[in-house]
């Protein structure tokens, strides 16, 4: 993965298989410490420690399609590569928080991509499910809550084309209107 972007998709999308109702995605750009984070936390079924201990080897997966799970030792290695660390932490019935700590301006910190349609596949394509995106650039801050916005729509679902279109707009606005890093 090249992209942050595809990271976030990547891990939420297996919050969702794990079972998650409410998956909470926050970036924090902070220039004058030279960090970007990013922490998903999610309240799904949560894994053991024997599983948490394994999550970071390439082999191990407990996906049925492929017998290799990239994702997160891939977000590890790329957040070392900028002198940052990722961290995981779960427990069975509670969820998992993934934080992964980047240096902000290292040259090989991987661009956040296009966020906007990484965050639309995330909703539409879980309707089951509700998602706060909370990104924060030195104190300015832009925030989408699916609970508000399907609150707002009523009968309309999310997944309607020009509540896509809106949502598009919104986000890509919204992380313009903060200075939100590429």
């Amino acid at each position: 993965m090249l992209e942050l972007a595809l990271h976030i998709l990547d891990i939420v999308e297996n919050s969702v298989r794990a079972g998650a109702t409410l998956v909470r995605i926050l970036i924090r750009e902070n220039r004058a410490k030279d960090l970007f984070l990013m922490r998903i936390t999610d309240n799904g079924s949560g894994m053991t420690p024997e599983e948490l201990q394994r999550a970071l080897d390439p082999f191990y997966t407990t996906k049925k399609v492929r017998r290799v799970g990239l994702g997160l030792p891939m977000l590890s290695d790329a957040t070392e590569r900028t002198g940052g660390r990722m961290t995981l932490q779960s427990k069975p019935g509670t969820g998992t928080v993934v934080t992964a700590e980047f240096g902000l301006s290292h040259i090989d910190r991987q661009p956040m991509g296009d966020i906007a349609s990484s965050l639309i596949a995330i909703i539409v394509g879980n309707p089951g499910s509700d998602f706060i995106y909370r990104h924060e650039v030195d104190g300015r801050t832009y925030l989408l809550d699916t609970r508000e916005i399907k609150k707002a729509l009523e009968d309309v679902p999310l997944n309607h084309p020009e509540v896509t279109g809106f949502l598009r707009e919104h986000i890509t606005e919204g992380l313009s209107d903060i200075g939100a890093a590429a």
